[in-house]
This record gives structure tokens, sequence and C-alpha cells, in this order.
């Protein structure tokens, strides 16, 4: 098999309601905006292509943080949950693949959120690709989680599909047979950062 492109999708929209307003790509991470850290996630576990989505407060964070390289996608229907960031990611995969020196064979999923999911889980994941018709996930004590990868084959499906705060679940669930499932429960937390209380994992 040629090598793959696997672009990176980041989905970093979110406005923390739940944390008083504070945009999850802003939030302080070993100094810097958490949103640089996931970006480097994914490249250090193999996606050389990175997409990030962004919606509240879009501007600060492209002033404050630092994403070279990266194309940035501003999702205006950010509030509306993140089925409206994951559609608004992979079109720009879709549109931007001539651009970039050749479409994308699957995007890699992960979120801003989870900072306990390393380069390491990242690499898992992504060595799972076998063709544009693959769909696998990390597996935490073997339930679904993030990062997932999507082949191209199945991203009008997904997009169709992604409505509200759902993303890919109902997707997922309806090919559930398909998903090959890598554990990465040894190398990684999937902690979400959702509240106040969450943010003793920040460093």
């Amino acid at each position: 098999m040629t090598n793959p492109m696997i672009a990176g999708l980041l989905l970093a929209a979110g406005g923390g309601r739940r944390l008083g307003g504070r945009p999850k790509a802003l939030l302080d991470h070993q100094g810097r905006p958490l949103v640089e850290h996931a970006v480097r996630v994914l490249r250090e576990g193999g996606c050389t292509r990175v997409h990030v989505v962004l919606g509240a407060d879009a501007d600060v964070v492209r002033e404050k943080a630092s994403l070279p390289g990266c194309v940035l996608i501003d999702n205006p229907e950010w509030a509306e949950g993140m089925g409206s960031s994951l559609r608004a990611g992979l079109d720009s995969l879709l549109r931007s693949g001539a651009e970039e020196g050749g479409a994308a064979s699957a995007a890699l999923v992960s979120l801003v959120d989870q900072p306990g999911i390393g380069p390491a889980a990242i690499a898992r994941v992504h060595a799972a690709y076998r063709s544009p018709a693959t769909l696998a996930a990390a597996a935490y004590d073997g339930e679904r989680g993030h990062p997932v990868l999507f082949g191209a084959d199945h991203w009008a499906g997904i997009a169709a599909s992604a409505v509200g705060d759902r993303g890919a679940r109902a997707y997922l669930k309806e090919h559930a047979g398909e998903i090959t499932l890598v554990e990465c429960g040894d190398v990684a937390e999937a902690y979400d950062i959702d509240t106040p209380a969450d943010l003793f994992h920040l460093e």
C-alpha cells in the first residue's frame, strides 16, 4: 500500500459553557493555549496535515495561538454542537485536497478538550488505516472513544448524520460491525475538560 494521506481533524470550536464561557481552545496548558497542544499531539502521532475547526472566540484563538501550517476553519454554527464542526471539518478536507497536494484518504478526528490522549494513541489509531473504507477508533477497556479514524468513503454518510452534539455517533452505531477498535487504555486517558472540577488535569 502506498503511503496514505491521513489528515488530522481537530474539533476545537466549543465555548466551554460549563466552564463559565471559557472557550476550550484557549484554556491554558503548559503555558500555552490548549489548542496548540492538541495540534502538536496530532502531528507527533503521524498527521502531517492538520485542519482545525474553530468556533467560540475564533478571532481570539487565531490571535493568541500559534498554529503554523494548519488549515483553520471557522464554524459559525458551532453553538449547534459537535455535529456542525465535524461537517465543517470534513467539508474543508474535501475542498482543500487539490491545494494540499492530493485529497486525504482518511480523517483522524480528535477533540481539543482531551489532553490525556497523547501521540501514542494517535499513532495506534493512525496505524489501523487499511483503505478509504476504514473505520477505526481508540478504545479504553473495550469502550469506544477518541481519536476516531474515518476513511474518506464514509465522509458523506457521516456528514449527513452529524447533527447536534451527536457528532458521528449515529453513523458509528449503524456501522458498528465495521469499526476496528484499537485499545489505548495503557497509553492514554480519555477524560474531558468540561467543568471547573476538571481543570486540575491541565498543567
